[in-house]
């Protein structure tokens, strides 16, 4: 992101209510911003080592560092409860849903990633990684296409270049008129990674190669990604054992489970980061954990499609890094990190019991997040990391008799940040996006939806 050549002003955003550094620091004094950094960590009595320009007063909020998605879907916000497959696992749900998707136009891309992005940003969250892979005819530019919104919105991202490349005439999962060929897919993400893709501790748009699925992709388009990530220092991205039918898919269609097809393809690295990574063995997730593989936790979307519970405290004592992502709006049909931080709490105590901390669910939505996505200046309050911060009320009526803040914002489900920075610069004043007509994009974005689903243009 492109810091301005003016002389940095000082911004000491002091004495919140409470503060989750996701580390040990103690920020009870608040923290000093400047140039898009935070150089302070103050606690409580604690006055900034020089003056600053500007104060601001946090002690009705409870300060975080940005929260940070590691998997999404932006386009599928033009499908989000949508009756014939509300009620539908995974497969079939794909099945009917390609077809739709399959008349995307660049319009509906920018509406559906302006609603994904602003309903985000709401939600606290300053980064999001996109994972797009649907590119048909008249949508060859979708990268592009999300690149502009993020740009919009000021925040940052991780755009995947996605592909589908293995269709129903060859046994795969989606219609043929939503794959493309391998050659156009690989010289499109070199473009896109030369054209886009920043380096850096501020980095705003990074750009990464993300083959769908293994029921979508060949296992060449699989390996040669592979190599293209390596040569282009890119991380790779795919789903992977999100269900028990992609595991019987992969025994049938390459002879060998999930994780062994990963390794085959040479994606078994701390470049790559997976989509889900529900159904592991323990063997799988102690190999996974060697190679740095990381993993984004998709509650919402993984109870909605019932495709099974991620072993989230076992892959992490593993060494696999674990972030979470709301998934796509299709699936979990909504695109909200503070409650997918929560969703992701009280899913893991159904699994290991009510000691699973709130803290620790906070650490997967930003330090975890970061971790996964590459990100080390991202995900903390501490000196020399990015200024991305979100912060919440808890003066709503859910908020009434709570005592403790940082455990009130998941157990009394906040799920709108009064305040957030990207880079220093705040992008969420008193719960509304400056110079962003919600109402008009709402009426916009809601006829694309009608349109798309009725087939009418």
């Amino acid at each position: 992101m492109t810091q301005s050549t003016a002389p940095a002003s000082r911004l000491w955003i002091r004495n919140p209510q409470a503060a989750f550094t996701a580390n040990t620091l103690d920020a009870s004094g608040g923290l000093v911003v400047s140039g898009g950094v935070i150089t302070e960590v103050l606690a409580a009595g604690q006055q900034p080592s020089a003056p600053c320009t500007e104060t601001f007063d946090a002690r009705s909020h409870v300060l975080l560092p940005g929260l940070i998605n590691t998997h999404h879907h932006f386009y599928q916000t033009l499908t989000r409860a949508w009756g014939p497959v509300a009620n539908a696992p995974l497969f079939p749900w794909l099945q009917n849903l390609y077809p739709v998707w399959a008349r995307l136009t660049p319009k509906d891309l920018e509406l559906a990633a302006t609603v994904a992005l602003a309903e985000l940003l709401l939600s606290g969250c300053t980064t999001a990684a996109d994972h797009h892979y649907l590119f048909p005819a008249g949508l060859e530019d979708a990268i592009d296409i999300e690149v502009a919104a993020v740009r919009r919105l000021g925040m940052r991202a991780t755009l995947t270049r996605g592909s589908m490349t293995l269709g129903t005439d060859d046994g795969g999962l989606p219609p043929q008129s939503t794959v493309q060929r391998p050659e156009v897919v690989l010289e499109d993400s070199e473009r896109l990674v030369g054209r886009y893709h920043e380096r850096g501790d501020d980095a705003g748009i990074q750009i990464a190669l993300a083959p769908c699925s293994p029921f979508s992709v060949t296992r060449e388009i699989m390996a040669e990604s592979a190599a293209l990530a390596e040569r282009l220092d890119v991380r790779l991205h795919t789903h992977l054992a999100e269900t028990l039918d992609e595991e019987d898919f992969c025994r049938e269609m390459f002879g060998v489970r999930t994780v062994d097809y990963l390794d085959s393809v040479g994606w078994l690295t701390d470049r790559t980061w997976l989509g889900h990574g529900i159904h592991f063995s323990d063997a799988e997730i102690t190999r996974l954990g060697a190679a740095g593989t990381a993993v984004a936790h998709c509650p919402t979307s993984n109870m909605r499609l019932a495709s099974g519970t991620a072993r989230v405290l076992e892959l992490e004592d593993a060494g696999v890094p674990v972030g979470l992502g709301v998934d796509g709006s299709a699936s979990n049909d909504a695109s909200n990190m503070i409650l997918e931080a929560r969703q992701a709490l009280y899913l893991q105590r159904l699994r290991y019991g009510a000691d699973v901390p709130v803290e620790r669910a906070l650490g997967w939505a930003t330090r975890g997040s970061a971790a996964v996505l590459g990100r080390p200046a991202l995900g903390q309050l501490a000196p020399g990391m990015q200024a991305d911060l979100a912060m919440f009320r808890l003066d709503d009526l859910r908020f009434s008799g709570s005592h403790d803040p940082i455990a009130a914002l998941l157990l009394c489900a906040a799920d709108r940040a009064d305040r957030v920075m990207v880079a220093g610069q705040w992008r969420v004043v008193d719960g509304q996006i400056p110079g962003l007509d919600v109402a008009g994009l709402i009426a916009e974005h809601s006829a694309a939806a009608r349109r798309l689903v009725s087939g009418s243009r």
